[in-house]
């Protein structure tokens, strides 16, 4: 199978994806011959990347996940722009404050699980009701972390809300199998996307070697391209029978138990 046909004609919706992980995703989806609409709540942004990949391959709507009518206004869109939906990668997300749960702002915790967690549940709605009406088998991936699976690397508000996530991934992928519809998710480890640097204040290099200081696998850097091929694997037939599954893309980081001595030092 050659590198361009792994996604040829298929059509794709990414939400998030004016920057970072969700813009890589666009770029590599359309270099493997997908179509896609690019969905965000930064209009300005979004349409510059549309425009920089190419508005014969990608087209922009705005979509605020939090909001269910947006999420199937978007949807609707790709159906009328392209006449179809295979993908969708449900990507848009926030990494809500890092507090002590002793000053925990609830509305704060509330506007995190809506994006992370509702956001997901409604792409995951409206794309699988076009899926099964239309009996396409497609492939549904919503954007995790390693904080789904591990405490301590997140805020109480983003830990809760990948948990919950991970636990919906699993649960709609046991209803839609049925329709040969797979719902898959993708846990990376910490990446210096645009969102973590500003978060953060620092900058790309410096978020890298933060992140470098407490990873397992060394020399190498976690980038956006490798999320993207991640995303690109499970939307593509080479997974064709991979469902509910959490990918983790984190260099062992979450397996390795960093306190004890490697028997090779």
């Amino acid at each position: 199978m050659s590198k361009l046909s792994r996604l040829e004609g298929k059509v794709a919706i990414v939400t998030g994806a004016a920057s970072g992980i969700g813009a890589e995703t666009v770029k590599t989806f359309v270099e493997n011959g997908a179509f896609v609409v690019i969905a965000d709540i930064n209009d300005e942004l979004g349409l510059q990347v549309a425009t920089s990949i190419g508005l014969d391959k990608v087209s922009y709507h705005h979509c605020d996940v939090r909001d269910e009518k947006q999420v199937e206004e978007t949807v609707a869109f790709a159906l009328e722009k392209y006449g179809t939906l295979d993908i969708m990668f449900s990507n848009a997300g926030i990494t809500g404050p890092l507090s002590s749960i002793l000053e925990f702002n609830l509305s704060e915790f509330d506007n995190t699980m809506a994006v992370n967690v509702r956001g997901s549940a409604a792409t995951i709605k409206h794309a699988a009701r076009v899926m099964v009406e239309r009996k396409i088998r497609g492939s549904i991936i919503c954007m995790a972390s390693i904080a789904g699976s591990i405490a301590g690397s997140g805020g109480h508000d983003y830990v809760t809300s990948k948990h919950g996530l991970i636990g919906l991934v699993r649960s709609t992928c046991s209803e839609l199998g049925a329709y040969g519809i797979r719902v898959n998710s993708i846990s990376p480890s910490a990446i210096a996307t645009p969102s973590a640097c500003r978060g953060l204040n620092m900058e790309v290099s410096e978020v890298e070697a933060m992140v470098n200081d407490s990873a397992n696998l060394k020399g190498i850097a976690l980038k956006t391209t490798h999320v993207a091929e991640t995303a690109l694997f499970l939307a593509s037939d080479e997974s064709a029978y991979i469902s509910g599954h959490n990918l983790v893309v984190d260099g062992g980081f979450s397996v390795i138990n960093s306190l004890v001595p490697s028997i090779t030092q």
